[in-house]
């Protein structure tokens, strides 16, 4: 069983018009509503590629109701706990030219009491895990070192945990040596504080954050692919050039490509050109945090992996 943790999730709304300007009127050429946050789209990849699945985190409010149903019509197992504030909305605003505006609230405050019913039913749910997949922020009331937690009690089962966050919570983390993280290199550029201006430099920093105690270190680069650096040495991804329609929820789509192969005891490098097939396909879908399966596996056949080298 895959267990997604999703302890910020949220409504994503997505207007699709030809051209946002400040201070005028849109006619919105179209409009989506789904269960979102970055768990949420891993998790529905998952069940698309076959996997079971169960989500767990925290769900309030009318917004609330609506993941609940969306998790039931997924036919993904809720374990969420239900609190005493409204679940997140999160607006898109995507222009033809396919850059992106974006409105994210803040999330509700998360009571002590509540946070630990969650870990309580958290440990329970370690016992018939194999993988935990954990992704995006961390709502208000918890830790920053929240996700070093949950990796440390991963740890005393033998359960896998997959990280998808940045900024000081994944900073934190990587001290807990999760088995994976998944930065993009704007959020590797933010955890080491510097510019990475060319593949070598982001070749070196995954190659300190593996020397550091991450046994797996993805870094997805868009359009450039991907960059992988674990105990077999480092392998690069190229991805095939697509007219992408929707890119958001690309990495999302990425994170549960790799944790399907994983669980599917797939070598390094299968593992990595899956989930930049899954990655890609997303970007050609106009639903965020979707893919076809029959598209996954056309795209494969389209992605070259380079590697191993050594370190």
């Amino acid at each position: 069983m895959i267990t997604t943790v999703v302890l910020n999730p949220a409504i994503d709304v997505r207007y699709s018009i030809d051209r946002f300007e400040l201070n005028k009127s849109h006619r919105c050429t179209h409009y989506q509503k789904t269960a979102g946050g970055k768990g949420l789209n891993v998790s529905r990849v998952l069940r698309i590629l076959g996997d079971d699945v169960r989500a767990t985190g925290f769900l309030g409010g009318n917004s609330g109701e609506f993941i609940a149903g969306e998790l039931h019509r997924l036919a993904i197992e809720n374990r969420f706990v239900r609190i005493d504030e409204e679940t997140r909305t999160c607006i898109a605003i995507l222009s033809k030219d396919l850059t992106q505006t974006e409105i994210l609230e803040s999330g509700p405050f998360i009571k002590k009491e509540f946070v630990d019913q969650f870990l309580t039913l958290y440990r329970k749910l370690l016992d018939d895990t194999t993988v935990i997949s954990a992704s995006g922020s961390l709502p208000r009331g918890l830790e920053d070192d929240f996700y070093s937690l949950l990796i440390e009690e991963a740890h005393k089962k033998r359960v896998k945990f997959v990280l998808d966050t940045s900024g000081l919570p994944l900073k934190k983390a990587i001290q807990a040596r999760p088995f994976l993280i998944k930065p993009n290199q704007t959020e590797l550029e933010q955890l080491c504080g510097k510019k990475l201006s060319s593949e070598e430099d982001v070749i070196q920093q995954a190659c300190e954050l593996y020397f550091a105690g991450v046994e797996n270190v993805l870094v997805s680069l868009g359009a450039a692919g991907a960059i992988l650096v674990n105990r077999e040495g480092v392998f690069k991804a190229r991805i095939p050039k697509i007219q992408a329609i929707n890119p958001v929820g690309s990495g999302d789509s990425m994170v549960a490509g790799f944790v399907h192969a994983i669980s599917a005891h797939s070598d390094w490098e299968h593992a990595l050109r899956y989930a930049c097939a899954c990655g890609v396909a997303n970007a050609m879908e106009e639903e965020t945090g979707k893919v076809n399966a029959e598209t996954v596996r056309e795209v494969l056949k389209k992605i070259d992996v380079f590697g191993a080298v050594s370190k």
